[in-house]
């Protein structure tokens, strides 16, 4: 009797829409990283991280304090924004993150953007994933401001980034149609808030997520697009439940 062979593996190719300017994204990042680490078929898994801006209309050039742009944007009261920034740093430290809303600056994100696609299109989904990470650690954690581009540049450099490179797309259009292109499809997919994380187009979840959720979401995907096969035998003994024919 002849078997038939076994589909191959398919890879899940997992997208994350996100804004390095989200608190919640680097959060969701953190989490989602957990959780890949655990999952059993992580080789099979590529990961690329779409741009997207919560703030576009933002001024470019120099940042100004995180909580004056937050109070002034959503007309609450200073004391408020505190809290709120209170809340998610605890969260925040729960994964790891250490969160400093006094020295953050709010600033626009598009070029930070553009550099993480110059990263993926030199040296692949590993580089922008390093220099995603460090562009959010640099804003939330260190005060940096990612409105200037000296700064932009010894921040991607840091993480592998070819600083010459980085300075010449800075100084041109360079990955500008690409960040427009992931807002572009986020709107096609009817997304309205970041962090989003979608697998094959098909299946996704929206907001950081605790872990486990990940876990579900890669395990499920997986399930989909890896389905076991029973082959199609001669009829064979075997145990049922909580017996056995003998």
């Amino acid at each position: 009797m002849s078997i038939p062979t076994l589909n191959a593996v398919r890879t899940l190719n997992v997208e994350i829409w996100s804004d390095i300017a989200c608190p919640w994204c680097y959060i969701g990042k953190r989490r989602f990283a957990t959780a890949l680490a655990d999952f059993p078929h992580r080789e099979h898994v590529e990961v690329t991280w779409r741009a997207y801006e919560l703030s576009p209309g933002t001024p470019t050039g120099p940042g100004i304090p995180e909580i004056d742009a937050l109070a002034r944007h959503k007309g609450i009261p200073r004391d408020q924004v505190t809290r709120m920034f209170a809340q998610v740093t605890g969260v925040a430290a729960g994964e790891g993150l250490a969160y400093d809303f006094d020295r953050s600056l709010a600033a626009n994100t598009f070029a930070a953007h553009r550099l993480v696609h110059l990263a993926r299109t030199t040296s692949g989904a590993a580089l922008a994933e390093r220099t995603l990470e460090a562009l959010f650690s640099a804003h939330f954690e260190h005060g940096a401001d990612l409105g200037d581009d000296g700064t932009l540049v010894r921040i991607v450099s840091g993480a592998g980034v070819d600083a010459d490179a980085a300075r010449a797309a800075l100084a041109s259009d360079a990955g500008a149609d690409a960040v427009r292109a992931d807002e572009d499809e986020a709107r096609a997919l009817g997304v309205t808030g970041v962090p989003f994380f979608v697998v094959d187009r098909r299946i996704a979840v929206s907001g950081a997520q605790p872990a486990d959720v990940f876990t579900q979401l890669l395990e499920t995907a997986w399930r989909d697009a890896n389905p076991i096969q029973t082959l199609a035998t001669a009829d064979a003994a075997a145990c049922v439940d909580d017996s056995c024919a003998i």
